[in-house]
């Protein structure tokens, strides 16, 4: 058993030879590459959970349809650490090259069949339940993946500089996810929205991609050896034959997996998921930024914060990892409602009354759009166009459920209808259902017509201040991300063996992250939901930052108490 690295002194030589600088930076391209393409995968599903949530469930589920969303994505984190143990263990006895290969194999494959399964009006209740499954098994597949990386770059790391290397593993998440982000941009932007949400549109284009990227993150690892410290355990017939049993069999070894999970990850998954996830979540859902601004702001944030995975990371070879981590975490929990109180200020309606542009407001002549499946129903669609003073736009779209006496006709684009109470027709612009054609002939005026309960859409296009503003909050909250996140890989290798390394550090980072940290979007949101009611219909949309916050605070306690601020030189018992 592994002395335990957090209580004993610093060795001051370092036992690990330093490869060649050459070799090093294969290492990490190779192991990051399928990272990164990994955890694109596992992000495009909530990149989309908005569509997803309109594609395979029914129609007229509104929120629940979007929480059972985000519970299906919530699910692909809670089976992670399953996956840490299954791929963990194999990774301890037949290696990590071929561990890695393997979920990184299953994990492509699975994406890549979610963008085939049709929608909910084509299979029913079949499409959620496929897709359920599949997200599993990326769960599974990323259980084995991150610790596999980590530890392979660990063990080819020289002493003095194992957390700037690991650090680059650690970059891995935030660039998939800002990979997912840009990929979902350009398409929607090239197809427009109506073609890019439709069942078999661009959405899906992001899971089929997958396949390529996949394939050459395969042919890529392929080419690489075997772990140093692993090849020398196997060859010298040291490798556990059990490493759950040793793992989690053994009290002094178990109680580092718990100091790991309590004193450090848990703490670390909520920081990264709320600063990254419901962060855009938010701004999208809460505030109601337009879709392409919300994710240019995340965008951007992501893109000027990525540097500082590898500055902390370098940092803790210097000074140490706890109390990194432990600052990111107590910022966290200080600066969350701040910044969200923020979100919500500068988007609140009733706050710019006083900054309305009269001159630039406008309001959309009624456009009459047909129904797929319904030849009797309309919907009557009318857009008003509030500008303000700052450069923001707020759109409002509302839309009415006409449903007529009889099948409409339609002549040069247009629409005739009677409606109720009047004498007067309303002559309206008709658009046609994607890829569908109208039934041309005499303009009919349809005598009797009902209007089911509007539907409104608010988007929200900030003005260039606010939108920095945002770009700046997000920022910050990715700062966190990079202090607990970036020195935490070389921090769990450091804690256990060589030969049960795979398996004892990949469950504490899974549950952590996938079940602590993953849970954070459905669980925030649920928490809002409990907070409607008659005379509150919102809720508190702050409710949420309740659960990351009281995580964090938590695992700030144990850590501070029982950590300690130590690096252990020798990784290679």
């Amino acid at each position: 058993m592994k002395p335990n690295p957090l209580a004993a002194n610093a060795k001051e030589t370092a036992a690990t030879p330093a490869p060649e600088e050459r070799n090093i930076s294969f290492i990490i391209g190779a192991s990051s590459v399928g990272t990164l393409i990994e955890w694109y995968d596992f992000y495009i599903f909530g990149m989309l959970a908005t569509i997803i949530s309109k594609q395979f469930f029914p129609e007229d589920s509104g929120t629940s349809a979007l929480l059972s969303t985000l519970a299906i994505f919530a699910a692909g984190f809670i089976v992670r650490p399953f996956g840490a143990l299954v791929f963990g263990r194999l990774g301890d006895l037949i290696g990590r090259k071929y561990t890695f290969l393997l979920t990184l194999v299953l994990m492509g494959g699975s994406t890549f069949l979610i963008g085939l399964v049709p929608s909910f009006n084509s299979i029913g209740w079949a499409a959620p339940i496929l897709v359920l499954v599949l997200r599993l098994v990326q769960g599974l597949a990323l259980g084995g993946e991150y610790g596999g990386a980590a530890t392979y770059v660990a063990e080819h790391a020289p002493a003095h500089r194992r957390g700037f290397w690991t650090s680059w593993i650690q970059t891995t998440a935030t660039l998939g996810l800002f990979l997912a982000l840009g990929v979902i941009i350009l398409i929607r932007q090239s197809q427009g929205v109506e073609r890019f949400s439709s069942e078999w549109g661009g959405w899906r284009y992001p899971f089929w991609i997958s396949l390529a990227l996949v394939i050459v993150s395969i042919l890529i690892r392929l080419k690489m050896s075997e772990s140093p410290l692993f090849a020398k355990l196997k060859h010298s017939g040291k490798t556990s034959t059990n490493p759950l049993k040793e793992s989690f069999g053994h009290k002094g070894n178990f109680k580092m997996v718990l100091l790991a999970l309590f004193g450090a990850v848990m703490g670390q998954g909520v920081i990264w998921y709320t600063g990254q996830f419901y962060a855009q979540n938010f701004i999208e859902t809460v505030c109601k930024i337009d879709f392409i601004q919300s994710r240019n702001i995340i965008l951007i944030a992501i893109a000027l914060a990525t540097p500082f995975f590898v500055v902390f990371g370098w940092l803790s070879d210097r000074v140490g990892r706890k109390w990194i981590m432990m600052l990111g975490m107590l910022a966290g929990i200080l600066a969350y409602f701040p910044i969200y109180k923020s979100f919500l200020a500068n988007t609140n309606v009733a706050a710019r009354s006083g900054m309305v542009d009269i001159g630039k407001t406008t309001a959309s002549t009624p456009l009459a759009i047909a129904d797929a499946k319904h030849p009797e129903r309309l919907y009557l669609k009318r857009s008003f166009d509030t500008a303000y003073t700052d450069g923001s736009v707020f759109k409002y779209t509302k839309t009415d459920t006409i449903t007529l006496a009889a099948p409409f006709v339609a002549e040069n684009n247009t629409v005739q209808i009677a409606m109720p109470g009047s004498s007067d027709t309303l002559t309206l612009p008709l658009k046609a259902p994607l890829d569908k054609t109208l039934k041309t002939g005499t303009t009919t005026v349809l005598a009797q017509t009902q209007s089911a309960k509007p539907a409104v859409v608010v988007e929200k296009v900030m003005g260039s201040s606010v939108f920095w503003k945002f770009v700046f909050l997000v920022f910050i909250q990715i700062i966190f991300v990079t202090m607990v996140y970036g020195p935490i890989a070389a921090f769990l290798v450091e804690m256990f063996p060589t030969k049960i390394r795979y398996t004892s550090m990949s469950l504490p980072y899974h549950i952590g992250n996938g079940v602590f940290g993953g849970l954070v979007p459905f669980l925030a949101t649920l928490i809002v939901e409990f907070t409607k009611g008659p005379d509150n219909p919102n809720g508190d949309p702050l409710a949420g930052l309740w659960y990351p916050i009281g995580v964090a605070l938590v695992c700030l306690i144990i850590g501070t108490v029982y950590l300690r601020n130590t690096i252990d030189r020798d990784v290679m018992d």
